[in-house]
């Protein structure tokens, strides 16, 4: 019998941290969403929904202020 999956795949409330990925190219960083994460009722993890996997770069996870990516400064993790 396989085991059911309770999990809720696209939760109803809004995200808790937005997923980007970043790439360096020379001086620039380019940041695109790719996909948002959710904390556990319990606090003590995440659930990460990714629209895509990167194979380069990096992922980083920001709270949504807004849809706009942080500043070149200011997103540097």
């Amino acid at each position: 019998m396989a085991r059911e999956n309770t999990q809720n795949i696209h939760p109803q409330n809004a995200p808790d941290y937005l997923a980007w990925h970043v790439t360096q190219k020379g001086e620039k960083s380019y940041w695109n969403k790719v996909g948002a994460a959710w904390t556990h009722k319990d606090g003590r993890g995440y659930t990460l929904q990714l629209e895509t996997c990167p194979i380069n770069g990096r992922i980083v996870l920001r709270a949504p202020l807004d849809d706009a990516p942080p500043t070149e400064t200011e997103g540097r993790a």
